[in-house]
């Protein structure tokens, strides 16, 4: 394994960071241009399209053991209706604001991580959990106001996407993280084709679009392609540099949103949204300085 290049791990997040509100952006512009399964087939389409040769011209494989593969069949419908609820929901949100409200998903990969796998978690970063929470609150209190229970799909997104980082925990010792990808991709496309095909999302309420022109194609593409290169980078960021250095970048993707939202749809968290965006990365942040702090070694039992 290649030694530690922290720098050039920052630099790559920082890219991810950059990239995955712009991807988000793009799906925001094509919210009334592209029906919802036509959206999401061409976002894995292009995953599939762009991984898979990359994979079979680098030698690679893509058959996986079959435990493997059905967890990565698992990973793969909970990363699509992630995205499909995050798509609906960036249609009725600022994009800042959906996005800082997706961020209550470390809270709740911490909450799981204790109640289903074990994990120990003290009194501090559970208290730390609920003053996330409450900032999420923050955040959700003036869009549910203006749109209703559509500003709470932010939150179903998180907890789909908190699923999926458990799943993929247990998959990413097993194969490849381009790999991984690719499957992914072909899956996707294997399971949206025939609906896309069927049109049987055609008339569902949440999904006036119609059919999209030349410019719509054009924004398509863009999508799949940041979506794509977005993943990569953040993968290869971990290569370079520890997670514990880069979790805290991270939350830079919600000011890039801000601004990102700013310049493109001319939107920005108000006050007490602003309040709350502080308070979730703030909690965040609390939660990652007490992860890398060295546990205390337990005092040794005496003889009896």
């Amino acid at each position: 394994m290649s030694a530690d290049r922290p720098l050039f791990g920052i630099v790559l997040m920082l890219g991810f960071c950059f990239m995955a509100p712009l991807g988000d952006s793009m799906i925001k512009l094509l919210g009334d241009i592209v029906p919802l399964d036509r959206l999401l087939l061409v976002r894995y389409g292009v995953q599939a399209a762009v991984l898979a040769p990359v994979v079979l011209l680098a030698g690679g494989s893509l058959r996986l053991p079959p435990r493997v593969l059905a967890l990565t069949a698992l990973r793969t419908v909970l990363h699509v209706l992630a995205v499909a609820m995050m798509a609906l929901s960036l249609r009725h949100l600022p994009l800042a604001e959906a996005i800082a409200i997706v961020y209550v998903m470390p809270f709740l990969l911490l909450l799981l991580g204790w109640t289903l796998l074990g994990e120990e978690v003290g009194p501090r970063r559970l208290t730390a959990c609920a003053v996330g929470f409450a900032g999420t609150m923050l955040v959700v209190k003036p869009s549910f106001a203006e749109v209703g229970w559509l500003a709470l799909l932010p939150v179903l997104v998180a907890v789909a996407f908190a699923f999926f980082m458990l799943v993929t925990r247990q998959v990413a010792k097993a194969a490849g993280p381009v790999e991984l990808q690719a499957v992914s991709g072909l899956m996707a496309v294997a399971l949206l084709l025939p609906l896309d095909l069927s049109g049987l999302m055609g008339d569902w309420p949440l999904d006036r679009a119609g059919p999209p022109g030349i410019g719509g194609w054009g924004l398509l593409l863009a999508m799949g392609l940041l979506g794509t290169l977005g993943h990569l980078l953040m993968t290869w960021a971990l290569r370079h540099a520890p997670a514990a250095t880069l979790a805290p970048m991270q939350y830079l993707e919600i000011p890039f949103a801000a601004l990102i939202g700013w310049l493109i749809f001319h939107d920005f968290p108000d006050g007490l949204a602003f309040l709350g965006i502080c308070v979730t990365i703030g909690s965040g942040l609390y939660i990652i300085a007490r992860e890398r702090r060295p546990r205390p070694a337990k005092a040794p039992v005496p003889p009896a």
